[in-house]
């Protein structure tokens, strides 16, 4: 009996987080998932997760955490840990998000051209050439300034929205945004300039 109940004893302790000699014990995954579910929640929607998009982002956090709880160093610093994986996650998923919108962009555009109400085959192609000569352009801008031009020009996000989405300073997503309108704008002029004046 006694082998018996050593070898329940060493197969809880490995499943049981052992206690560090410097400190406390990692605690087990439910408690600190009864514990911090409020937190992680409340802490992805201050980050700017759609309330419709929460449910998904939590349960990839906490399994986040669970699959990381051995690598946890410092038990008494799990709150901050915690938030480190929630802004790694929530900042995935907002990049996520803004290649979607950008792709979604693209598709609404192409869409609005095939559902307009009847157009003549003149109107179509000018239309065509109109969306071709926004994405060439936009091919052109650097990703960061592009990002911001089109989340502002396309999308319609206000510059606080944009700094939230992209966890830039304000100030950086004014500059970002007055240097891609400036680019957009020279190199529009110079298609302008090489096309005869047509735009």
């Amino acid at each position: 009996m006694a082998g018996q109940d050593s070898a329940a004893r060493a197969v809880l302790a490995t499943k049981e987080p052992a206690a560090s000699p410097a400190g406390p014990a990692v605690p087990p995954f439910e408690t600190i998932y009864q514990q911090y579910f409020d937190f992680v929640w409340a802490m992805t929607l201050r980050l700017g997760v759609s309330r419709a998009a929460t449910d998904d982002v939590v349960q990839e956090i906490f399994m986040v955490i669970h699959a990381r709880l051995g690598t946890l160093r410092e038990p008494a610093s799990l709150r901050s840990w915690i938030y480190g994986i929630v802004r790694r996650t929530v900042s995935d998923h907002h990049r996520t998000q803004r290649t979607r919108a950008a792709f979604g962009a693209t598709l609404a555009a192409e869409a609005d051209l095939r559902q307009s109400s009847p157009q003549t085959p003149l109107d179509l192609t000018e239309q065509s050439d109109q969306v071709k000569l926004l994405q060439s352009v936009l091919d052109e801008l650097d990703p960061a300034k592009r990002e911001v031009f089109v989340l502002a020009e396309l999308e319609e996000l206000s510059v606080p929205e944009i700094a939230e989405a992209l966890e830039i300073p304000l100030n950086t997503a004014y500059s970002r945004l007055r240097l891609a309108r400036e680019a957009f704008e020279q190199k529009l002029s110079r298609r302008a300039a090489r096309g005869g004046g047509k735009v």
